[in-house]
């Protein structure tokens, strides 16, 4: 089974905690990786593209010219595709890009970005996220005493107010719910702390 620190919020070592090997410890599959950041980043996108088609440009209602005996191509619009100023063929409109992956692929994605982590050695747990009031000050110093000063991920099965309001304001730092936990958080982050209760969760979620 795979073995990951297990401290306090304060910094303080109580020893060593076992994660199951269903989902901390399974061999990493990319393209199951590769598929569901895709799929996130796919639905971040706006899709607000668009270019004017011949139909959508000013002007042009005049035929430039007759059809037969100048000499020239024939021609209907000004605004056709082929001339300076005219409207774009086949260009970019809205659309959604977002699509979906089936729950297997979902929960296969997360076991292997977790195990990924976890054999890096970039898990952690903590007894629980207890900070009392928000202070990003306070969270700060606790995060470089445990050494981490690359992007972090909190996860929390609820996080707090006073978790969420300590880490809006430092850049490199994410909190994110286990149940909507994303392959993407996972990977963008360098090091990854789980509260006890969020590593039982995703255990229970994940390991059937």
């Amino acid at each position: 089974m795979p073995t990951v620190p297990l401290v306090d919020i304060a910094s303080n070592s109580r020893g060593e905690k076992e994660l199951a090997d269903t989902v901390f410890g399974v061999k990493p599959n990319r393209h199951l990786l590769y598929e569901a950041v895709r799929q996130f980043l796919a639905g971040r996108r706006r899709g607000t593209h668009a270019t004017k088609s011949r139909g959508l440009v000013s002007g042009g209602g005049k035929k430039p010219w007759r059809q037969k005996g100048t000499g020239r191509a024939r021609v209907g619009s000004s605004r056709n595709p082929l001339w300076r100023g005219g409207g774009t063929a086949f260009g970019p409109k809205p659309r959604d890009y977002s699509f979906k992956l089936p729950g297997k692929v979902q929960k296969g994605a997360l076991r292997s970005a977790l195990s990924l982590r976890a054999g890096q050695g970039g898990v952690t747990v903590v007894k629980e996220f207890d900070l009392g009031s928000p202070s990003t000050k306070r969270l700060k110093e606790q995060l470089e005493g445990l050494g981490m000063s690359e992007r972090v991920l909190l996860v929390e099965v609820k996080p707090t107010r006073e978790l969420v309001l300590s880490a809006r304001n430092l850049p490199k730092v994410e909190v994110g719910a286990a149940a909507a936990l994303q392959t993407y958080q996972i990977m963008l982050a360098r090091h990854i702390i789980l509260s006890e209760e969020a590593a039982t969760y995703l255990e229970q979620r994940l390991g059937s």
